[in-house]
């Protein structure tokens, strides 16, 4: 299949198993997933398509971010749920450090209020500065990677859960466990 073709399908997918699965008629259980052949009845049905499971197969395997899984039968986006309550995400213990790529625009306010999840449920953060780097390079082309510090977060009582090995989600980072500010911040 070609890239173009399922890049397609992934933002199709993803918006049904994140933002709308009522506009597909599909519904998800407590921790995102729904049947996979109603998902892909739905995406055909929506979409006038012919998809396989094998072409959803093709979508997951394709993608370097792991934003869908399958198990068995079932379907679900990993994260980036728009809609409040529906998931439910494990707390786990996250490595020692992990990161999040920022606009530098965006540092004042950090440095102030920490970081919050604004449109989102949660706050993303990176396993490695490489994808902290890409998620900052959305907004900026020279972003700030800021380091978290989650163990002591985790004491403070923030808890975190898993989105998938590369991401980790929160429901906010207060800026006390927050490393790597620019020097002009460090002080102000």
């Amino acid at each position: 299949m070609a890239d173009n073709k399922l890049k397609y399908l992934s933002k199709k997918m993803s918006y049904a198993l994140r933002h709308n699965p009522d506009k597909y008629g599909i519904k998800l259980n407590d921790y995102g997933y729904t049947d996979l052949s109603c998902f892909i009845d739905a995406l055909n049905r929506v979409h006038h398509l012919t998809l396989t499971r094998d072409d959803i197969t093709a979508v997951i395997a394709h993608s370097t971010k792991q934003r869908f899984e399958i198990k068995g039968d079932r379907i679900c986006a990993l994260y980036g749920h728009s809609l409040p309550g529906i998931i439910h995400h494990r707390v786990a213990t996250p490595p020692a450090i992990l990161y999040h790529g920022t606009a530098r625009r965006f540092l004042p306010s950090i440095r102030e209020l920490g970081l919050l999840p604004m449109q989102r449920q949660f706050v993303h953060l990176s396993t490695d500065i490489q994808t902290a780097q890409a998620v900052g390079r959305r907004h900026d082309s020279q972003p700030v990677v800021l380091e978290v510090d989650t163990h002591a977060a985790q004491a403070a009582g923030i808890q975190l859960y898993v989105g998938n090995d590369q991401v980790w989600l929160a429901d906010e980072i207060p800026a006390r466990f927050l490393y790597g500010w620019p020097e002009n911040l460090i002080n102000s």
